[in-house]
């Protein structure tokens, strides 16, 4: 009789709601279209989120605070966030997890090329760390935010950022120029 009852459970819990038709909520985010497995199309509206970095230039190693914040209310409950450079659909750079809510994706061999949540619960924030690579020219970040089942948002970008030489930035991304007051430095 127990095996019978584990055996209804599972059923119940596994094959049921797929049957009767009820939503899926564990979404997959292709790392290359970064499309959502819904069959619904994308939001063609201006996105109410917002790609915030804390540097506009980088060098080798330098790591950059990403975040990803509802401008409303709204907030979000998916994501798939990664670097790109300009023109280009692989991501670059690698990702350390700081935010409980994210978590790393692999995405062509590349461990953390991109981040994604770790639960589907709703968050009007999430912040993450962006180590950039060797030889890498001007890039975006870019997403796909998933507000609810019937509304997402495919490629919403931050602003442009721009690698620069060595002598102008150390390896916190902080510039080393001296700023000088009333010509006294």
């Amino acid at each position: 009789m127990r095996r019978h009852s584990c055996f209804v459970f599972l059923f119940c819990g596994i094959f049921l709601p797929r049957i009767l038709g009820f939503p899926q909520t564990n979404t997959s985010i292709d790392c290359d279209s970064l499309l959502p497995n819904y069959e619904d199309e994308p939001q063609t509206s201006v996105p109410p989120y917002l790609i915030a970095v804390s540097f506009d230039k980088f060098e080798p190693g330098n790591e950059i605070q990403v975040s990803l914040e509802a401008l409303k209310d709204v907030g979000f409950k998916e994501f798939n966030l990664q670097a790109r450079e300009i023109g280009e659909d692989v991501p670059v750079g690698t990702f350390k997890i700081t935010d409980p809510n994210t978590k790393g994706l692999e995405c062509h061999n590349m461990t953390n090329a991109a981040v994604s949540n770790a639960n589907s619960g709703v968050k009007q924030k999430i912040t993450t760390t962006w180590i950039a690579p060797q030889d890498v020219r001007d890039l975006q970040f870019i997403a796909t935010v998933v507000q609810d089942l019937e509304k997402f948002w495919v490629g919403i970008q931050s602003k442009t950022l721009t690698p620069t030489n060595s002598e102008s930035v150390n390896g916190t991304g902080k510039s080393k120029r001296k700023v000088c007051f009333e010509h006294i430095c």
